[in-house]
């Protein structure tokens, strides 16, 4: 039962990673088409990072501690980069750059949207056999 705790919670703190970043995706595309202006959506932006973080730190650790190795190690590049990206200062948009940085940031957007839907397939499968398990 704590097992299929673990898988619950795995999966709301990856559905909520994800509606982070594609609230990110949504402003730089707000921000491509001239629907908002680069203040703004910087702004917004910024806001949003470093809890996107906070939960996928929580969530490798929390494979951690609920013994789910496998899982633990898939979402260790993950917190790797965003660790490298925090302490080098490079996680804040700039305003007044966000207009070149604009295809790099969505093209690494893109990539981590990728990479979490790959880890929430992997996240109800386990969750499913855990049900079916019991």
């Amino acid at each position: 039962m704590v097992d299929l705790f673990a898988w619950l919670l795995s999966f709301f703190l990856l559905v909520a990673i994800l509606g982070l970043l594609l609230y990110q995706l949504m402003c730089l595309a707000d921000l491509e088409y001239d629907y908002i202006n680069p203040y703004d959506s910087a702004s917004r932006i910024n806001k949003v990072v470093v809890p996107s973080f906070i939960a996928e730190g929580m969530l490798c650790i929390l494979h951690l501690i609920a013994g789910h190795w496998f899982m633990c190690l898939l979402c260790l590049p993950y917190l790797y980069y965003n660790f490298k990206v925090y302490t080098h200062g490079r996680h804040l948009l700039d305003v007044t750059e966000i207009f070149n940085q604009l295809p790099w940031e969505k093209k690494i957007r893109l990539y981590k949207l990728g990479y979490l839907v790959l880890l929430l397939a992997f996240s109800i499968t386990w969750m499913v056999w855990t049900i079916v398990d019991d």
